[in-house]
C-alpha cells in the first residue's frame, strides 16, 4: 500500500513537472512569436543593423518591460522611423503604434524573449584617442550603474558597450531635454559631463566591439 502510495506521488510530480516544462516552453514560444515584429526594426534576435535603432537582445527582461511602459505610458517619446524590413520596409512607424496592442502577457513574454538573447556589438567607427579620454569620464560618472564597460545588463539600465553610436548621442539628448525619463542620481552626473566628455563617452563606447 505504501509503495502504491509512493508511485502515485512519483507520478502526480512527474506530471507536473511536465505541465511546467510545457509551459515554460510555450512561453518561449509566444516570446518569439509576437518578437518576430520587433525583429523586423530590431533585427533578427535583437540584433539591429540600423545605428538609429537599438540593439536590444541580451537587455534585462526588467528593463525592455519599463521600457515598453515608458513608451505606452507616453512618458517616453516615440520617435518615427523607417521600416528597415518587411512587407512595411520604407513606410514610417514609432514605437508607440507598435506597442499600442500589446497586451501584458505578450510583453512578458518577448521580454523574456530578448533577455534570453546574446547582445550582439555594433560594428563601427570611432576614435581611439577621444575613446581613451572616455574611458576615464565612465570611470569617474558612469560606472556605479553601467558595470564592466558598460556590457552588464544586471543593473536593468540597458547595454551602453557596443550600443549603436547615432542611438546613443539621441537618447543622451533626450535625458538632457526631457524627453527621456531620469531619475535624480543620473541627472546630477549627467549634468556634470559636458560636450567634449559626452563625446568621448560615445567614443568609449563604440571602442567596444
Amino acid at each position: 500500500m505504501i509503495h502504491s502510495k509512493t508511485r502515485a506521488l512519483a507520478l502526480l510530480l512527474s506530471l507536473t513537472s511536465i505541465n511546467l516544462a510545457a509551459a515554460t516552453v510555450a512561453l518561449a514560444a509566444d516570446g518569439a512569436k509576437v518578437a518576430e515584429q520587433c525583429n523586423v526594426c530590431h533585427g533578427r534576435n535583437g540584433a539591429s543593423n540600423e545605428p538609429s535603432i537599438p540593439s536590444i537582445g541580451g537587455f534585462s527582461a526588467k528593463y525592455i518591460l519599463e521600457s515598453i511602459k515608458n513608451f505606452k505610458n507616453k512618458a517616453r517619446t516615440c520617435a518615427e522611423v523607417t521600416v528597415p524590413a518587411g512587407p512595411k520596409k520604407g513606410t514610417k512607424s514609432d514605437m508607440c503604434k507598435v506597442l499600442a496592442d500589446l497586451s501584458e502577457a505578450d510583453s512578458e513574454a518577448v521580454a523574456q524573449h530578448f533577455a534570453a538573447q546574446k547582445f550582439v556589438r555594433a560594428k563601427q567607427p570611432f576614435d581611439a584617442a577621444k575613446a581613451k579620454q572616455g574611458s576615464s569620464v565612465y570611470k569617474l560618472r558612469c560606472e556605479k550603474c553601467h558595470e564592466n564597460g558598460g556590457s552588464s545588463a544586471d543593473e536593468d539600465n540597458g547595454i551602453l558597450a557596443g550600443q549603436w553610436t547615432p542611438y546613443l548621442r539621441e537618447q543622451l539628448a533626450g535625458f538632457r531635454t526631457g524627453k527621456r525619463p531620469l531619475d535624480e542620481k543620473m541627472k546630477l552626473r549627467l549634468d556634470r559631463v559636458g560636450k567634449d566628455d559626452e563625446e568621448a563617452l560615445l567614443h568609449f563606447f563604440a571602442s567596444q566591439q
